[in-house]
């Protein structure tokens, strides 16, 4: 697959715990979510999982404490999936089913489980950000064709999907202080939407204080190379170091943008007063030529001719001299 403007982006801003609690905070609505201990949050390494599963270009992995009711805790593994592609896989249930079976099996082999001990839950999760709506099925079993009966032996598995262009703007907007409501802002709306720079404000509010420097450096970077690069196309321009450098260019472009179209407003304004001057006079000589020619008018030919664009206006002039009746020229009364 050709590279795209976000390879590598959301990895680096998914390795914030920060972003990993905004998703499941907001966009994950299952009871367990509030026994999450989000202080716990930490990236597994090779001691736990291969650094071939943990290298994978677009795979995120986090583990979490859950501590439930019982008073017990365990671990909770987060598998996070980001798909750029503009089609929808159909056989993505089946991948990430692979890939968590990989997870387990490296936690049997590295004996993070004890021979006959239960595994860890993991939570699937795919983050897509196409334009079309996600057509596969989240459902493992739907991908196999098992009659009566046979049903029973297919695996059961099933993946949580944030289709990011199908959240709506009421929902964002009431989530107010989440992170991930912001990034879905960002990726849904055109660089040159004023909706941008709201978000833009908004992150420099989120992310206020030293423990979000490294975040803050991730978000300068997904900028550079999605919003600001649109909007600079062509352009050899100074990339900005920091949110607040962004958010002082945006405004500047939305003024901008902002005097094109009422620059553009006024031209079209001068264009259309020109327009109806000449509207006007045609339909004003049209008047009296036919009432040299048919006497006074009445009020539903008047109005026609008020009404009437100059094209018709032009017409019906011309076919004054050989009509012979007002309606041979305007047409009868609706």
């Amino acid at each position: 697959m050709p590279a795209t403007p976000y390879d590598g982006l959301y990895k680096q801003l998914f390795s914030h715990p920060a972003m990993v609690e905004a998703l499941l905070r907001g966009f994950v609505h299952e009871d367990w979510v509030a026994h999450v201990d989000f202080a716990t949050l930490e990236k597994p390494n090779g001691q736990y999982v291969s650094e071939e599963l943990l290298q994978r270009s677009d795979d995120i992995l986090w583990r979490v404490r859950l501590n439930l009711p019982d008073g017990r805790g365990e671990w909770l593994y987060l598998f996070l999936l980001i798909e750029f592609q503009s089609k929808t896989d159909p056989w993505m249930a089946l991948r990430l089913l692979t890939y968590v079976c990989l997870l387990y099996q490296d936690l049997i082999k590295s004996e993070q489980v004890e021979p006959g001990g239960k595994l860890p839950p993991v939570f699937p999760v795919v983050i897509y950000n196409g334009k079309a709506r996600w057509q596969a099925s989240v459902e493992v079993a739907d991908l196999i064709a098992a009659p009566g009966s046979l049903a029973r032996w297919s695996p059961r598995f099933r993946h949580h999907l944030l289709d990011e262009g199908r959240v709506p703007e009421e929902a964002l907007k009431r989530l107010s202080d989440n992170l991930m409501a912001r990034l879905i802002e960002l990726e849904t709306h055109l660089p040159d939407d004023p909706v941008i720079l709201e978000t833009t404000r908004a992150l420099i509010r989120l992310l206020k204080g030293s423990g979000f420097d490294s975040l803050r450096r991730a978000f300068t970077v997904f900028y550079q190379r999605t919003i600001l690069s649109k909007l600079n196309q062509g352009q050899t321009i100074q990339m900005p170091k920091d949110l607040r450098e962004i958010d002082t260019m945006l405004a500047e472009r939305i003024d901008e943008w902002m005097e094109g179209l009422r620059q553009e407003g006024r031209q079209e304004g001068r264009q259309e007063g020109r327009q109806e001057g000449k509207q006007s006079e045609a339909a004003r000589m049209l008047g009296r030529l036919l009432k040299l020619r048919f006497g006074a008018l009445p009020g539903w030919a008047e109005a026609r001719l008020a009404q009437a664009p100059l094209e018709q206006l032009e017409g019906w002039i011309e076919a004054v001299l050989t009509a012979e009746s007002l309606e041979g020229v305007i047409g009868p009364e609706a």
